[in-house]
């Protein structure tokens, strides 16, 4: 009898994760869906396994992965999603307390979602991870220093990973999203234009005139460019941090 394969997407119930998490549904896997908001937790499809957990929160993702292990007994893909956007700021006004939850949600949440899923993996041979990093993380953002630097923190995590894991038959990589369409770009562009001295329009086009295709990602988009990495088809592909961007030319142009 043929195994059905599962995933495991942190952050899944919105945005980027819940359009993983379809597209894998789609194609047969068994998903399992953390967030930290209820409501969207409680409106996914009932055959979905869920579980409310902040992705920092060690104690709580301890407890993720048991129930992972005791009701499927493996793990074929981690899909490492939680992030948050952290304060729009330049270096100065930014408070420790709000640089240690950016890096603690995108980066540590990133650690300990490997961490538990590596043991499951490498007990049955085989899996892939998957991390959501950004563009922010190969370039930098300015007045986003928490997020860049922990999203650059998540690709060298990444690279580690493929190579520590790849002996056991785990291949790691990640996804690199430029501008999503959603409503949380919609609050980054807001609060940007406002310490800017702009309109929330021209940081909108800025974003759009900073890759070479001229446009907008969807969430969509990166949930096709995560369904190829854990397909057969790349079985040779680990340790590469793919952008999904349009090509970024420059992070912060000027219009």
């Amino acid at each position: 009898m043929k195994t059905v394969k599962t995933a495991l997407i942190t952050a899944g119930s919105r945005g980027i994760g819940r359009e993983i998490a379809n597209r894998l549904n789609l194609d047969g896997y068994r998903v399992w869906v953390t967030d930290t908001h209820e409501e969207s937790l409680n409106r996914l499809p009932r055959d979905w396994k869920t579980t409310r957990v902040d992705a920092a929160d060690p104690d709580g993702m301890c407890g993720l992965f048991k129930g992972i292990a005791a009701q499927w007994g493996r793990l074929d893909v981690l899909c490492s999603n939680a992030g948050i956007a952290g304060p729009t700021a330049c270096i100065e006004d930014t408070s420790v307390e709000e640089w240690r939850r950016c890096v603690s949600v995108n980066l540590e949440g990133s650690f300990l979602a490997a961490k538990g899923s590596a043991p499951i993996m490498k007990s049955q041979g085989s899996g892939v991870m998957i991390f959501t990093s950004s563009t922010a993380g190969m370039f930098g953002y300015p007045l986003r220093a928490p997020y860049a630097s922990a999203k650059w923190g998540v690709i060298g995590l990444m690279k580690t990973l493929a190579m520590e894991l790849g002996p056991h038959g785990i291949r790691v990589n990640a996804v690199c999203p430029g501008a999503v369409e959603g409503a949380r770009m919609d609050q980054v562009m807001e609060r940007e234009a406002r310490l800017k001295r702009t309109t929330t329009e021209a940081v909108r086009a800025g974003y759009a005139a900073g890759n070479s295709l001229r446009t907008w990602i969807t969430a969509k988009d990166i949930a096709e460019a995560v369904r190829f990495l854990v397909s057969d088809e790349a079985g040779s592909i680990s340790g590469v941090a793919l952008p999904v961007d349009g090509h970024t030319e420059n992070p912060d142009p000027k219009t």
